[in-house]
């Protein structure tokens, strides 16, 4: 897309980016080295800090073709933005992403030419210099002003307090750079492991080469060794089969296998079967990262394998690139504290101004003028404030490391105290690896026989029951051990039969039609049975050699809800055919008298417990079915007039901590989701078992379908019951009779239908996200594309997995934890060493003091800053100011003791329903602040303006000693020359400073807040012996000066003392009053005040709920379809249709 000369790169996908070309431009370039020049620097500053600015600064604009620079650093031919190479192709005048093929075609490019088009197949994570790192860390403003500070308060022989700063940036940034290339590191070695090897590649005249690994590129014929490999790209399978670990991918450390792509390209079958696409070839592709256990081929000929993409564009690839290069984080709370500062900074440059101009009114030394202006600005603007902001961060880490937290990214403790809505995996996170089998329930005579253990008995080998479970499976053997769907492995265990494989031997030397075998062993088979020649061989009629061969597979699929094989018994003529799949599924393909009466009830007893149940069908076959006409049958045929066999209960163990941990976070407001590469049905059973879906509430499974055959995409809508079972007849009634304000639901769907909806309906997966719950098969992007649309309605996002297929879903959520300490606490935030989710309300409760603290320690450094603003610009009115060692002890002795411990508040013992605000821009919070600042003016201009009234005050002038010390006529004429000249010893600096000290300990006190998300603070005992000590300190210096402290803080006389601890009671008083009011009332009174009417909801999610409670098609009927048709009335993206 073009608009002028702008062009859009990655139109509608998640890295959609602007591009604008520039050409560089000598007279600017000439004109911003001088601004340099004249600023000192601080242009180029400013220039590093806006790259925005500096490209607009120093260039013209021009077309993408011409550009030599573009905002994205760009060359002339192509870019690299996020490690992907973007090239400028001439035929279409527009940018082209490099680094997929989407067709299996010889390539007519020579290697090297590829090569150099796609670059080296490498994951490179570059592991910067600490000296690169850390010139981008001081470059930061905040250090910039701190340095700025240090400066000013060294030329004005403010030391002490400038190695404090200094001291305390410098553990800063080396704590900073410590984290973030550790981070690096861990990436670097989890992603150089294994990233090179050296792999056979097919070249012309079918010569085998070995090369490395880096040097593969798409077009590559790759051949995959027979002991199996990691892969170095991602690959298409043009021969053999491949038994794939893809646990990186989908967090299921299940065994998949791979069947070369069918009828592949070989020049005669035209363009449609050259075409390649990663969705529908996925059974087919081999994906980079993932453990290649084992191969299979036949005949002789090699497993080979076509390169498709390499480096960052392989699923590998794309993860790591997840992780590099997250999308930024946006918190209100640092936005609002930017503002906040502005405003700060707005009030410094009032006094910078004022301070001016009285100086030169009163002809001051321009070289004071400068300072004292200078200086006004760092007391309104804390240099602090990073510092004193990171300490209840850096209290919280602490405490999480004591309960088995561990912290990688400090500043996401805060975005935890905002969560609202947790993601959670299934397998590892909420369960127990893999399902058991409690029990089976067999059906004879269209009943139901009591439920019994196992089916390891040898009354039930002859049964038709039996016969299903062993060859109705995806296993297979690897090194002699079966592996894996965990739901199929317990399923042929409990039979105890044996699985027999064609061996690797057998396989070269023969053709595909080599069967996978099952048999009973020879303990469980009955005598065998004398049979007259007129008899007919039923299945239950076993001999003592009974084998059963497995002919043909249907595999599962999760549209039709089922799986199906075709079977011969060894020495029968005829086949069978055995289904297994979801009980409505396989009951509406059986014979309805097969299917006993009380099916439903028997069935909502199990799922209303939580248990998994498989349905079992049987049907024999047609004698006409040869084994040639079988392997071109459609599955509909087989799948037909099917015998029900009863049921298989499945239980998916839920970790002990899970309900409990649910619950919690239910009561909490706190929304829970689940997110995992499972099955869908497994996931509702879980769903179910744990809490997460209320049995009373109904569940939608969204199905949708990608546009094909001129149809538009569309969505097909399934009730599943109250129970997880689905009896549409009811569901139907219900959702249209019961109001729709007491319908309870949730939404569920897989992957494929989330990719679909994300493309086709982007309007409605926002919808369909309030109310989603289960999202099963879920790929690793589409688990990151998950938490950018949650984000997107303005959730704050938790996400707990333990698979390295969560890493960038973790690493994307607000705060992502993780429960494994390999390749996912890479990228989380956070790891737990407890391997349950019961760290997740520990995290949310931790994050709530954090940021609680956050809110109280800025408010108190504002107040601070406004505090001594005032009692500075007071004193410059009388050409006076504070002592070096008065400013010493506020900054010091009083500011940073009290920081460092109303930051100890550890957090409260249990979560509550409330959340703490989110920004600091809100009305009770302004408000308090905006009190405390009038009540603090208020007493300190009162005391200025009662100290000048007194009988006995005397006017400060260069030649007379204001405060009449009788210590101080022997002192010397050069110090009373010293003292003169700064004017400290009066008797308004000393009243002020008073005053000021006690108002820092009174805001302090007011806002440290406790309950409900900290702990009291007077459980904070070293915060509450500072704010004592420090208490008494001062009214002990006030009523019994001490003559070496008198002379070191520059104190005047103290015979006016008494009144001022009268107004320092006042002060407390009313600021406590003041305070008490607003916690409690404020919020009602500003509401009132403010928004007399009802208020829309701020947050997109709350505001979307609004709108669809009111509206008569949602959420959609089981009889309706949603495709993606605009209507031409208002241009909707979606229309609902009514189904049959």
């Amino acid at each position: 897309m073009e608009k002028g000369d702008l062009k859009i790169l990655n139109k509608g996908e998640e890295e959609e980016m602007e591009l604008q070309g520039y050409r560089l431009c000598r007279w600017r370039l000439a004109l911003v080295g001088f601004g340099v020049f004249c600023t000192g620097g601080f242009l180029l500053l400013l220039l590093y800090w806006m790259p925005q600015w500096c490209v607009k600064s120093t260039c013209t604009r021009t077309t993408a073709r011409d550009a030599e620079v573009v905002l994205l650093r760009s060359t002339i031919r192509y870019f690299t933005f996020h490690s992907t190479k973007y090239y400028w192709n001439n035929e279409i005048h527009a940018l082209w992403y490099v680094g997929v093929i989407h067709s299996i075609k010889p390539c007519s490019l020579s290697s090297p030419v590829r090569r150099l088009f796609f670059g080296v197949n490498e994951i490179a994570v570059k592991v910067p210099s600490v000296f690169k790192l850390l010139i981008k860390e001081v470059l930061n403003p905040f250090y910039i002003f701190q340095l700025f500070s240090v400066i000013l308060w060294s030329a004005d022989e403010y030391y002490y307090y400038a190695v404090a700063i200094v001291f305390m940036s410098v553990i800063s940034i080396a704590t900073s750079l410590y984290t973030i290339k550790k981070q690096y590191i861990m990436l670097h070695d989890m992603v150089a492991a294994h990233s090179v090897v050296r792999v056979s590649v097919c070249r012309a005249n079918n010569e085998i080469e070995e090369i490395l690994s880096t040097d593969l590129v798409p077009g590559d014929v790759m051949v995959i060794p027979r002991n199996g490999t990691i892969m170095p790209c991602d690959a298409v399978l043009i021969s053999g089969t491949c038994i794939v670990n893809e646990s990186m991918l989908t967090g299921e450390s299940v065994p998949v296998t791979k069947t070369n792509l069918p009828n592949p390209a070989s020049g005669q079958q035209g363009e449609v079967d050259d075409a390649y696409n990663t969705e529908e070839h996925k059974r087919h592709t081999l994906f980079c990262g993932t453990n290649v256990i084992q191969t299979r081929f036949y005949t002789g000929e090699l497993v080979k394998a076509v390169v498709i993409c390499t480096g960052f564009s392989t699923a590998k690839g794309q993860l790591v690139r997840s992780i590099l290069y997250p999308k930024p984080t946006d918190f209100k709370l640092y936005r609002d504290a930017y503002l906040f500062l502005l405003c700060l900074v707005a009030v410094a440059g009032i006094g910078f101004i004022y301070s001016i101009v009285l100086s030169i009114l009163n002809k001051v030394p321009a070289k004071t003028i400068i300072i004292e202006s200078l200086d006004i600005i760092t007391i309104t603007v804390p240099p602090a404030l990073p510092a004193a902001m990171t300490a209840g961060i850096v209290y919280a880490q602490r405490r999480l490391k004591h309960i088995g937290i561990f912290c990688i990214s400090p500043q996401r403790i805060n975005l935890c105290g905002q969560i609202n809505l947790v993601c959670f995996d299934k397998t590892g996170t909420l369960t127990e690896d893999g399902l058991d089998l409690w029990g089976v329930q067999r059906v004879e005579n269209g009943s139901f026989h009591q439920s019994e253990e196992n089916a390891y008995k040898e009354n039930l080998v002859k049964s038709p029951f039996v016969a299903c479970m062993p060859p109705c499976h995806s296993l297979t053997k690897i090194d002699g051990q079966l592996s894996g769907d965990p739901l199929d492995l317990k399923m042929f265990e409990a039979t105890g039969w044996i699985l027999e494989e064609a061996t690797e031997e057998e396989t070269s030397l023969h053709n595909r039609i080599m069967p996978t075998v099952v048999r009973p062993p020879k303990q469980l088979l009955p005598p065998e049975p004398v049979l007259s020649a007129e008899q007919d061989m039923e299945l239950y009629e076993i001999s003592s050699v009974y084998e059963i061969g497995i002919v043909r597979q249907f595999p599962f699929s999760s549209a039709l809800q089922r799986m199906s094989i075709v079977a011969r018994v060894l020495g029968e003529k005829r086949m069978d055919a055995y289904m297994k799949g979801a009980p409505e599924a396989v009951a509406s393909l059986c014979k309805k008298e097969t299917v006993p009466e009380n099916f439903a009830e028997v069935l909502e007893s199990y799922t209303r417990e939580g248990f998994r149940v498989i349905a079992l069908a049987h049907r024999r076959l047609e004698a006409k079915l040869t084994w040639h006409k079988v392997q071109n049958i459609g599955r509909d045929h087989i799948e037909s007039n099917m015998e029900f066999l009863g049921l298989i209960i499945m239980q998916n163990k839920l970790k002990a901590e899970t309900p409990g941990v649910l619950q919690d976070l239910h009561k909490a407001n706190i929304r829970t989701v689940m997110v995992t590469g499972d099955n869908m049905l497994t996931a509702i059973s879980v769903a179910r078992d744990c809490g997460m879906i209320p049995p009373e509430d109904k569940i939608i499974i969204a199905d949708a379908l990608h546009p094909h055959d001129g149809q538009a995409a569309k969505i097909t809508w399934r009730y599943l019951g109250h129970s997880g079972g689905a009896r549409i007849e009811v569901a139907r009634a219900s959702c249209q009779d019961e109001p729709k304000t007491q319908e309870m639901y949730h939404f569920a769907m897989n992957g494929k239908s989330f990719a679909v909806i994300a493309e086709h309906f982007p309007d409605m997966l926002q919808k369909l996200v309030l109310h989603g719950t289960v999202f099963a098969r879920m790929a690793p992007d589409q688990k990151t594309q998950l938490i950018e649309t949650l984000q997107g309605v303005d959730y704050f996002v938790g996400m707990c997995g333990d698979g390295a297929n969560d890493c960038g879903a973790l690493k994307r959520a607000h705060g992502g934890i993780s429960l494994s300490e390999l390749e996912a606490s890479v990228a989380s935030p956070f790891t737990s060493r407890t391997p349950n989710i019961s760290c997740v309300p520990s995290l949310i409760r931790e994050g709530r003091a954090a940021l609680i603290t956050s809110f109280c320690v800025f408010k108190f450094m504002a107040l601070y800053s406004i505090i001594q603003y005032i009692s500075v610009t007071l004193l410059y009115s009388i050409l006076s100011n504070l002592g070096d060692f008065q400013f010493l002890f506020i900054d010091i002795a009083i500011i940073l003791l009290i920081v460092f411990t109303m930051s100890l508040n550890p957090a409260w013992k249990e979560l509550v329903s409330r959340r703490p605000p989110s920004g600091l821009i809100s009305g009770p919070l302004l408000f308090s602040v905006l009190t405390q600042i009038l009540i603090c003016l208020s007493f300190q201009t009162i005391t200025f303006l009662w100290v000048r009234q007194q009988p006995w005050y005397t006017t400060w002038t260069p030649l007379t000693d204001v405060c009449n010390l009788s210590s101080n006529q022997n002192l010397s004429d050069h110090n009373d020359t010293e003292i003169d000249e700064h004017n400290i010893q009066n008797f308004e600096n000393t009243s002020l400073f008073y005053v000021s000290s006690f108002q820092y300990l009174i805001v302090a006190i007011v806002f440290s807040k406790g309950k409900p998300f900290r702990q009291p603070s007077y459980k904070n005992w070293p915060f509450v012996l500072s704010v004592v000590s420090l208490y008494f300190f001062l009214l002990f210096i006030m009523f019994h000066p001490v003559k070496g402290i008198d002379e070191f803080l520059e104190f005047c006389s103290n015979s006016f003392i008494f009144p001022l601890y009268v107004f320092n009671f006042i002060s407390v008083f009313t600021s406590f009053i003041f305070q008490g009011v607003i916690d409690l009332r404020a919020h009602k009174c500003l509401s009132w005040l403010c928004c007399p009417y009802k208020k829309a909801p701020k947050a997109r999610y709350m505001h979307l709920a609004q709108e669809l409670s009111v509206d008569p098609d949602w959420p959609p009927k089981p009889t309706t379809t949603t495709e993606a048709k605009p209507r031409p009335d208002n241009c909707s993206s979606y229309q609902i249709m009514i189904g049959s």
